[in-house]
């Protein structure tokens, strides 16, 4: 595309298409959001009173909603006895929350029908003790429903250099051939592989109000860092920024979730 002539045709066609082009792309792909995981879990077909495991359940809102919306007892597993506390326990009788690692879950051997772990294990160094473990608590045939955020080619070094040590991701537990390579080593089956690449972030972006939001957000502390430094300090402001990108980097391809569908040997 050297020749000047050339280029100023290409884009004067584009300019002829380019309405056009942008009423296209201004029609939804339909994307299915963070809350399909729910749909996976009720294809697998759970007996009411089946015993899950939330490992890495945070503030316990994924664990309260897999006791009330398939009726199973859960085990939420958090190392951050703040997390174990949750502020909706109307389901208290069907979830109980203990204080624990996904490396090492306080949950007996052979005891889960499900292993749910959502947003966890790119925090964690030692996947495949974490795997062992899934491995351990299911019972044979018992499923595990896992997704994590990966780095894709699109993440430049220096991008990632900032990005994973703020977040408090481990770099090597963002590959997805590391993760495949400790399932496999636990002796758990992949069932199924779903890439997620950019549809949560259209999806969020289509039902945010308002959208955009974060884009924005970094925006603002790119521009003016020390007026924000200066308001809530430099880690914070690091960590808002890491957040920030997060969402973006998701949104343009940088970062891409993946869904596994494992389940144990029979």
């Amino acid at each position: 595309m050297s020749d000047p002539g050339s280029l100023i045709r290409l884009h004067d066609d584009y300019d002829h298409i380019e309405e056009q082009f942008n009423r296209a792309l201004d029609e939804t792909l339909n994307p299915a959001g963070p809350e399909s995981l729910y749909d996976h879990v009720a294809a697998m077909q759970l007996p009411a009173g089946a015993t899950a495991v939330d490992a890495g359940c945070g503030t316990g809102r994924h664990a309260i909603q897999l006791a009330r919306r398939f009726g199973l007892h859960v085990i939420g597993v958090d190392p951050g006895s703040r997390h174990v506390q949750p502020a909706d326990s109307g389901e208290r009788d069907n979830v109980i929350f203990q204080v624990g690692t996904v490396e090492d879950l306080p949950v007996p051997t052979g005891t889960a029908d499900l292993v749910w772990c959502r947003d966890v294990l790119s925090l964690v160094g030692d996947l495949g003790r974490a795997y062992r473990e899934f491995r351990r608590v299911l019972k044979p045939g018992g499923r595990a429903l896992i997704y994590q955020t990966f780095a894709t080619s699109l993440l430049e070094p220096t991008e990632a250099a900032f990005l994973i040590p703020v977040m408090g991701c481990v770099p090597e537990s963002m590959r997805p051939e590391r993760t495949e390579s400790a399932i496999a080593d636990a002796g758990l089956n992949i069932d199924r592989c779903l890439i997620v690449g950019t549809e949560w972030g259209e999806y969020v972006q289509e039902h945010a109000q308002p959208p955009g939001r974060d884009l924005l957000h970094a925006a603002r502390l790119i521009r003016d860092p020390d007026r924000y430094v200066t308001q809530f300090g430099q880690e914070n402001y690091d960590i808002k920024l890491g957040d920030c990108l997060w969402h973006i980097y998701r949104m343009i391809g940088k970062l891409s979730g993946r869904v596994y569908l494992l389940s144990a040997p029979v």
